[in-house]
């Protein structure tokens, strides 16, 4: 078969699908994104490019909208050069989130399209009204139901719909769920997994370091920010740090903003250690940014307790990745997160807003060793039943199946 995959980010979600259909000699891959340095032997990548800086002087909506159909003009355009050179896909698969894929059913008439539906935005009842430190005004909820625009426009091709949680399905509305389908993401279980050494040495990064005998707590982002509780992490510490002389802690993340509001002179990481100056040791706390992959799977496998921390939203692939791991997880306790870990089988919730609570449970977990090795044990096992790449890849081949035939 052809195959044509188009997502800004090469490759997206699609880097293990893409490796399995290359195993068929007789399978055709081309994929349609930003420039990239990524490279993935046996794929033919062909770039579009975009400006700098959107627009100034328009509304939300418009530019949103503005810069999606753009986009959508580039991709068709690069898309129109490969059909002239004598490509055709048998299935075109790809991320709707921005628009790319709006114009490339009127390019490949009478190809399938099989697109990615992330998340379906409301001003109340998922993440936009969850924390009541950072309200949104009733006068934005104009804006937010404007980020619908793009999954109006793509739910209105009729084609084919892919999201990888019950949660995330759960979000759009009951008119347009029996277009999309549950595709679940998984992880490989050969590079994400425990390592029973880990701990028997000392674990250096940069020049942090942690010692066999004293206790490391975890925690992944993106970006430091809000959505992802680094508010909720940092208050905990006190009480933490307090109650255990031997503990340290990495928290891994950036300083942009990946969901939510910007401020304007600060990161939310200053801001909030502002606030708690002279309350944390900060001898004992790492923040270095985002780090390499090999870094951060060796800071999953020495963790004693890893901390993931979410609103009701998209959860992470740090999540997935950190249950494969073996890590003892406190996860918040909402949907999206409810969906992977069940409390005191695989992980421990805990509310995600209380930085009491979840500084009482990973104590909880550094002072049980017995429950924080069935947590661990429980994360893998249940990795090793939901998350294997062989179910991710099983999955999609039925999906395109269903699509393509």
């Amino acid at each position: 078969m052809r195959y044509l995959f188009v997502h800004q980010n090469f490759p997206g979600q699609y880097l293990h699908i893409i490796r399995h259909l290359l195993k068929d000699p007789a399978n055709e891959v081309v994929f349609i994104s930003e420039p990239s340095e990524l490279r993935i032997p046996g794929v033919r990548r062909v770039g579009y490019d975009m400006p700098r800086e959107r627009p100034a002087g328009l509304a939300y909506a418009v530019s949103e909208y503005h810069w999606a159909t753009m986009r959508a003009e580039r991709v068709a355009a690069v898309a129109r050069n490969i059909r002239a050179l004598g490509f055709t896909p048998d299935i075109i698969i790809g991320h709707h989130g921005w628009g790319e894929l709006l114009n490339l059913e009127d390019v490949f008439r009478g190809t399938p399209i099989l697109g990615y539906f992330e998340f379906y935005y409301h001003p109340t009842g998922n993440d936009v009204d969850f924390d009541p430190e950072f309200t949104v005004p009733d006068r934005s909820y104009a804006a937010i139901h404007a980020m619908n625009i793009i999954n109006h426009l793509a739910l209105s091709m009729g084609q084919h719909g892919q999201t990888p949680t019950r949660f995330q399905h759960g979000v759009y509305p009951a008119w347009a769920r029996p277009q999309i389908k549950v595709l679940p993401e998984c992880t490989d279980l050969d590079v994400c997994r425990p390592d029973p050494l880990a701990r028997m040495s000392r674990f250096r990064l940069g020049g942090f370091e942690v010692a066999p005998g004293e206790r490391l707590i975890t925690y992944v982002a993106r970006n430091l920010e809000p959505y992802r509780g680094v508010h909720v992490m940092l208050r905990a510490l006190p009480a933490i740090m307090a109650a255990r002389p031997d503990v340290k802690v990495v928290m891994v993340g950036g300083d942009e903003v990946s969901y939510g509001p910007k401020l304007v002179n600060l990161t939310w990481r200053e801001f909030f250690l502002r606030d708690l100056a002279g309350q944390i040791d900060m001898s004992r706390l790492l923040m270095p940014g985002q780090i390499a992959y090999a870094d951060y799977l060796r800071l999953l496998q020495r963790s004693d307790a890893h901390v993931y921390l979410t609103y009701p939203f998209v959860a992470s692939w740090s999540l997935r990745e950190a249950l494969a791991c073996g890590c003892t997880v406190i996860g918040a306790d909402v949907a999206p997160v409810r969906e992977f870990i069940t409390d005191g089988r695989n992980g421990l919730l805990t509310p995600a807003l209380d930085p009491k609570r979840l500084a009482e449970r990973v104590l909880e977990v550094l002072e049980t060793p017995k429950l924080a090795r069935r947590l661990s044990q429980g994360a893998r096992s249940y990795a090793e039943r939901r998350l294997a790449m062989e179910i991710h890849v099983a999955a999609f081949e039925q999906r395109i199946a269903e699509v393509a035939g």
